[in-house]
């Protein structure tokens, strides 16, 4: 059950409680929209693509994870962590998804006289009958972003410009570094119903071969204090996963911030 455009992912439940997908759908219908959706087990993957309007160029995979708590408990977010590459993807993934999802949607968008011209970001989820489309977005995602770009070798404003003025047919496909990437969310305590927010963060200055990147932060009077739910991610490259998470959660070792709360078991599947 999905609240329609309401909770940024927040309001959406996936469970096989009947009377609990009633009593969502009903708290919800008090403020829009509801729409009931077909449960699809499997791996969900992100693939980010540049469309020119006729042609699409694909980034690479990732994975994020919305639930948020461990092992997948909890309600969705809008997403607790992500890494990529999907070493578990089969090497013809991309080129499937290319030819069954992306192109058949640009194409079908061009003959409507609507052209798309953009950021497609596909969510998928792999079933055992095949690849399935959950949803399409007109932008990057977070925080499977904080993953992709850190690792794209290609010059983003290249593959962008080619794209607005309906070039990208005449180049290769992005090329990525052999690094993998991983991102850890910290998120304030009480995330995602009712984030306590205006407490400070600290530690940040001392954290090291890790990239911040701030999501609801301020500054005050020196100190940032976090804002909102979901208040920084801490992104780290390494030569694998083991390397890549090490590096991220030694980071959050030393950010602390009251409350706060991470998933730690991000990426923990392929570093094993």
């Amino acid at each position: 059950v999905k609240a329609d455009g309401l909770a940024a992912g927040k309001g959406v439940l996936v469970t096989p409680d009947r009377d609990a997908a009633v009593a969502h759908a009903t708290f919800w219908l008090a403020h829009g929209s509801v729409l009931v959706e077909e449960f699809l087990a499997g791996q969900e993957v992100s693939l980010f693509l540049v469309s020119d309007g006729h042609t699409v160029l694909p980034l690479s995979p990732a994975q994020d994870y919305k639930r948020v708590f461990d092992g997948d408990e909890g309600p969705n977010t809008g997403g607790m962590g992500a890494y990529s590459p999907l070493p578990w993807l089969p090497d013809t993934f991309v080129d499937d998804v290319i030819e069954s999802v992306a192109l058949p949607t640009i194409r079908q968008l061009a003959s409507e006289g609507t052209p798309f011209i953009g950021l497609l970001y596909c969510g998928l989820i792999v079933t055992d009958d095949g690849v399935r489309v959950i949803e399409f977005n007109a932008r990057f995602g977070d925080p499977e972003t904080q993953v992709v770009l850190p690792r794209l070798l290609t010059p983003l404003s290249g593959l962008l410009l080619a794209a607005a003025t309906g070039q990208l047919g005449s180049l290769p496909r992005p090329e990525f570094s052999t690094d993998v990437a991983v991102t850890v969310v910290l998120a304030s305590e009480g995330y995602p119903e009712n984030p306590l927010t205006n407490r400070p963060i600290t530690g940040l200055a001392d954290v090291e071969n890790v990239t911040i990147a701030h999501a609801a932060t301020a500054l005050v009077g020196g100190e940032f204090v976090a804002t909102g739910g979901r208040v920084l991610s801490v992104v780290a490259l390494g030569a694998d996963f083991t390397e890549a998470r090490s590096r991220a959660y030694a980071a959050l070792d030393i950010i602390h911030l009251e409350g706060g709360h991470y998933r730690t078991d991000v990426a923990k599947r392929v570093a094993e």
